[in-house]
């Protein structure tokens, strides 16, 4: 596998080159040759003449390309208009094919469905290369669908794009199919010889507190935290919502799992109700951080994944990163994660409205995020490459926002836990470390209300409410000091009995010496025997002034359509008979 990359300045100069391959090609062992053009400019008809161009030169070339953001070439941001990469396939098995379809919310059905066709009737493709234009579209059924595709298939991309990042205006073109602001090229590739390897990197950092997703409908995000999600823009960045806010915000996207993965995700746009326009899907009750781009974090992940690629051993990379990367480092800084590259393989790529990768099963299109794309026919030769960073060195300014973000994340990390803290202070008692009454209770009335609603759907949630019995006397004789330790016992006991049994259980100090139990959804045999066991154990234990005490128990189970009032007065009746009947018993109601 060969790559020849050059820029277009004019015809003049592109027929010298594509003669040179064709000549080169006469006397090599040679079984697809495949152009990639990449445009910074949305010129479609001076597309349409360089594509006509490689058509009639070498008629048997197939062509994929698409405008862009800026253009990779030979690992550096090119800053010619127009690149044209040249990547040749030598082995008798490698095979190429390139197909584009119209892509809106309407077609996407047939067109993954086609896909799918084509992919099980054609076993020898084990890869797809994607050129889709994004901009407007939700890209999560797409994903969706074309995980379908067999595991081992890989699949990776970008999105078409324009230089001014404003522009929802982008271009894909293909072999055989002409310009298009609604299409996307599928490079399909295969062959017995033929290995590819993928990677990403995104290196951002999260920012401030955790925000949940409280309303959100397929792509447009309503609110976070309950509050418009433009709020978070405005009040943290003073980001205003104007013609201008996609390109202020594309270097803060929000961090959230998604098929088991950090995904970062940019808003497109902002509706004047403060609504955010993402370009996928988002679902509601997601917990997600803002984030922000930390140039060392970003750096050491590209040298991670850069040594992972050298020992792939790869003969052509591609790479795929997002606009906002580019607009992260400035042209003349943005080669420092990609320039590396190209001391191991011929690297090209371009700098992307959103990247496509398929982790494991499932296809995700990501934000901010560099894709690595590295192909070889045959086995590795055993050649070492040393993948390294040449500029590891910021700037001042660099430096100083660095600085800063890391101030403001760990100091928003305290304030964090100082407030979990407190929301676990707040439903606590303080002695026994057991809910508190009011926690209990709202936990008691939810699993109540829970199961009158749907009560077929799980067992009755059942309470045991105790009592420790003569209390008085154990405070009275031994002090109050004796009387804590007795509680805390009980507690403890409590505690490592239930959870034994069941971690949903909840536990809760209901006054003085009375404890309620809740247990969500166990049969009433084993609620029962749970209640006893709980009592056995306690008669005992053995504390030093007091010696032996023991409890009397409650037990009851809720009814349908009883109101929480009334189950909670059955367990306290229950109980009074255990004390009225002689103490250290079990009554169950």
């Amino acid at each position: 596998m060969r790559q020849i990359q050059f820029e277009y300045e004019n015809d003049a100069s592109l027929k010298q080159e594509l003669n040179r391959i064709d000549k080169w090609r006469l006397n090599k062992e040679v079984s697809c040759i495949l152009f990639h053009v990449f445009s910074d400019a949305l010129e479609p008809e001076k597309l349409r003449h360089i594509c006509s161009l490689i058509e009639f030169t070498l008629p048997d070339a197939l062509y994929a390309g698409c405008t862009t953001s800026g253009n990779v070439m030979n690992g550096n941001l090119n800053m010619h208009h127009i690149t044209i990469t040249c990547t040749v396939f030598e082995d008798p098995g490698s095979k190429v094919m390139v197909m584009q379809f119209p892509l809106t919310e309407d077609t996407e059905p047939q067109v993954t469905g086609t896909i799918a066709d084509i992919v099980s009737r054609n076993p020898w493709i084990k890869a797809i290369e994607l050129l889709v234009t994004i901009r407007g579209l939700s890209m999560t059924r797409f994903c969706d669908d074309l995980s379908v595709l067999p595991e081992d298939i890989k699949i990776f991309g970008g999105g078409a794009f324009a230089d001014d990042l404003n522009e929802d205006t982008s271009f894909v073109f293909s072999s055989g199919s002409d310009c298009s602001e609604h299409s996307a090229v599928f490079v399909f590739m295969g062959g017995e010889n033929l290995h590819i390897y993928n990677d990403w990197v995104t290196g951002w950092m999260p920012l401030g507190r955790k925000l949940k997703i409280t309303k959100a409908d397929h792509a447009l995000l309503h609110e976070l935290d309950n509050k418009p999600a433009y709020d978070i823009y405005y009040k943290y960045l003073n980001i205003a919502n104007d013609e201008n806010f996609f390109l202020h915000t594309l270097e803060f996207p929000f961090i959230y799992k998604h098929d088991g993965i950090d995904i970062l995700r940019a808003p497109t746009a902002c509706l004047t109700d403060g609504t955010l326009v993402m370009t996928a899907d988002i679902e509601e009750g997601v917990e997600a951080y803002m984030t922000y781009g930390d140039p060392w974090n970003i750096l050491e992940r590209v040298s991670e994944a850069g040594k992972k690629l050298a020992g792939f051993e790869p003969q052509t990379i591609f790479l795929f990163s997002c606009a906002a990367r580019r607009t992260f480092w400035g042209n003349d800084g943005s080669n420092r994660e990609t320039s590396p590259f190209q001391d191991m393989a011929p690297t090209s790529g371009f700098y992307t409205s959103g990247e496509f990768l398929r982790n494991g099963k499932n296809l995700n299109q990501h934000n901010v995020t560099l894709v690595l794309t590295g192909l070889r026919e045959g086995e590795p030769s055993g050649t070492v490459h040393n993948f390294k960073i040449k500029d590891h060195t910021l700037d001042g300014q660099a430096s100083l926002v660095n600085r800063l973000a890391n101030f403001v994340q760990a100091a928003t990390e305290e304030l964090e836990d100082t407030i979990d803290l407190l929301a676990l202070y707040s439903i606590t008692d303080g002695l026994t470390k057991l809910l508190n009454r009011t926690e209990i209770q709202h936990r008691i009335t939810a699993a109540n209300k829970k199961y009158s609603e749907d009560p077929g759907g799980v067992n009755a949630p059942s309470l045991i409410m105790l009592d420790i019995d003569d209390f008085k006397k154990v405070n009275d004789t031994y002090g109050h000091h004796e009387g804590d330790i007795v509680l805390k016992g009980l507690a403890e006991l409590m505690r490592q009995v239930c959870n034994e049994k069941d971690g949903n259980i909840s536990i809760g100090r209901w006054g003085g010496e009375e404890f309620m139990i809740l247990i969500p959804e166990l049969a009433k045999d084993d609620v029962t025997a749970l209640a006893e066991e709980i009592r056995m154990s306690f008669e005992e234990m053995e504390f030093e002034l007091s010696e032996k005490n023991t409890i009397s128990v409650g037990v009851t189970t809720a009814i349908p359509g009883e109101h929480v009032d009334t189950f909670c007065g059955r367990v306290d009746s229950a109980l009074y008979e255990a004390k009225k009947s002689g103490k250290n018993r079990t009554v169950i109601k």
